[in-house]
């Protein structure tokens, strides 16, 4: 009976031109927030869907990290790059504008050389979080928003990450003499607070930037876990942005197995 009444309902439809879905929707009780439903409209196996998601999300990890691991691969992205902590930007205005650009630079130069050198080694961990991915999991990527799968990383891999990438960014710091530009630029900038701390004019300029006192302390394990925080939003990021490339860009779907998962 139910098969007859459905094909009653499509014929119906194409006779009149109603929204056979609405309709169906609203009789049957709407489907759109089961996965294995959404999977299945797509005319697609399980295992093919699975495939296509799994192809998607080593692609983001390609890109991520090809990007990211380069030189200057967070420094020289806009969208990645990595700043200086909250504790020393306001600072970091009044260090430039006492001609500190050398001492300041040096220190976010050697704070995202530290991440590029961190990136490429997160490659095992990623990929080890897609061999794990299960049907279900892939489905509800698949029927999830444009960062859905990256949202599925955040989730599997971020405790890893930061295990993983600490060491690396703590070495790669202490060779890029982070600590030494980090005091360093505490220090030139106390050195022209205290010269400038009777002049009323200056000290109004420094307020205008938000500065007024001397930079609070910050220990090394600090600015450590800063990178390492930063290093990972950042490859969080690009995966993201080569999965919304996927979803929405045909041309980014580059491999059979992706035209087929996403084309539908």
């Amino acid at each position: 009976m139910i098969r007859i009444f459905i094909t009653l309902i499509a014929i119906v439809s194409i006779m009149f031109g109603f929204n056979l879905s609405g309709f169906a929707k609203s009789m049957l009780g709407d489907s759109s927030t089961n996965p294995t439903s959404n999977v299945a409209k797509t005319g697609l196996s399980s295992s093919t869907v699975t495939s296509g998601l799994k192809e998607a999300l080593k692609k983001g990890v390609s890109f991520a990290v090809a990007n990211l691991g380069k030189k200057d691969g967070y420094l020289g992205n806009s969208l990645v790059k990595i700043p200086l902590p909250k504790n020393l930007s306001k600072a970091e205005k009044l260090v430039r504008k006492f001609g500190g650009d050398k001492i300041a630079d040096n220190l976010i130069n050697s704070m995202n050389v530290a991440a590029s050198k961190a990136a490429p080694k997160t490659v095992d961990i990623f990929m080890s979080a897609i061999n794990k991915m299960t049907l279900n999991d892939a489905k509800n990527i698949l029927a999830g928003g444009k960062d859905a799968a990256t949202q599925y990383f955040k989730k599997h891999t971020t405790k890893s990450l930061e295990k993983m990438i600490n060491p690396i960014v703590k070495s790669t710091m202490k060779e890029n003499s982070v600590t030494k530009y980090y005091d360093g630029f505490n220090e030139y900038y106390k050195k022209y607070g205290k010269k400038y701390v009777e002049n009323s004019s200056v000290m109004s300029m420094a307020k205008s930037f938000g500065v007024d006192s001397y930079l609070p302390s910050s220990s090394d394990e600090d600015l450590d876990k800063y990178v390492t925080d930063k290093a990972i939003d950042g490859l969080f990021k690009m995966i993201a942005k080569k999965e919304a490339d996927i979803r929405a860009n045909p041309i980014a779907r580059t491999t059979s197995i992706l035209k087929q998962v996403f084309g539908n």
